[in-house]
């Protein structure tokens, strides 16, 4: 999909969010969102990192404790010309990874234990570099930042719900009490479908990245197949808990996800190794996955 719309996908949502206010209080609501559209992202460009790694009891490890892990994406953050990230460990059945911080210089990697004991050293690589390929990307940040600004959507959708048809005038809220109601019902589905549109395009382009830094196509689509089956069988409690940041796995971690549509934080699986496998073609590696 690319940068641009990416960008412009963002612009829509940050657009969305301002729009809410405007609609539940005119003038002063849309200098409202703006303040707290700022604020929150600030918090969320300095915090997010140790939240989301605290939220899954995340604990980092050296090469002295996981020098499989370790050196793997030591290997792979040279391959694509990253500062070495901080690595971690989370315990979890569910095989499944995940990438965090603001830029390269702060970034972190989390391999739950499932994926670790399920995967192969190649595959554990294709995974790697395909958090590495966000990291380099700087989708960690686009995406926390899309969750947060879809989240205070939500919030202020509730506050237009409860208040937004309690006054007449029109300076407080200029479409009348109608517009309470309408943006209850829509701004959650409309940031929704803009969140998801990001974070489906981010993983295809992560997909992408990922195979040219570990140089083989097939380890990670090898790696999705297996991991698409897990995350199916075995229960990730951490995420079912926080569902706004299944986008920020490598596959979706809930239960009872929808095929490749609207309303999905990630693409088709079989769309994405489809894919890869055209990519190990395209190298000149077709054949088995490794």
């Amino acid at each position: 999909m690319g940068y641009a719309r990416t960008a412009l996908l963002l612009a829509a949502m940050t657009g969305l969010f301002l729009a809410v206010g405007w609609l539940i209080a005119g003038q002063q609501g849309l200098v409202i969102a703006f303040v707290v559209a700022a604020a929150m992202n600030a918090f969320t460009y300095w915090n997010a990192d140790r939240m989301v790694l605290s939220m899954y009891g995340a604990r980092e490890v050296g090469p002295n404790e996981a020098p499989r892990l370790h050196g793997i994406v030591a290997r792979l953050a040279d391959n694509a010309g990253l500062p070495m990230p901080r690595v971690y460990i989370v315990d979890s059945a569910q095989p499944n990874a995940f990438a965090t911080g603001r830029n390269p210089d702060h970034a972190a990697v989390a391999a739950t234990t499932g994926l670790l004991r399920l995967l192969s050293e190649e595959e554990i690589a294709g995974v790697m570099a395909h958090e590495l390929a966000h990291v380099r990307n700087r989708d960690t940040l686009t995406m926390t930042v899309t969750a947060t600004i879809a989240g205070a959507i939500g919030m202020l959708a509730n506050f237009a719900f409860f208040f937004g048809g309690s006054s007449n005038d029109e300076r407080n809220n200029p479409l009348g009490p109608i517009a309470g109601i309408l943006v209850a019902l829509l701004a959650p589905v409309a940031a929704a479908l803009v969140q998801f549109a990001i974070s489906r395009s981010r993983e295809y382009e992560a997909d992408r990245m990922g195979a040219e830094i570990c140089g083989r196509p097939l380890w990670l689509a090898s790696a999705l197949n297996k991991l698409s089956q897990g995350a199916e069988a075995i229960e990730n409690r951490g995420a079912e808990a926080n569902p706004a940041t299944a986008h920020l796995f490598i596959v979706n971690p809930l239960h009872g996800r929808a095929m490749d549509g609207l309303f999905t934080t990630h693409p088709r699986m079989e769309n994405r190794i489809e894919r890869l496998r055209r990519m190990a073609v395209e190298m000149g590696q077709a054949g088995p996955w490794n």
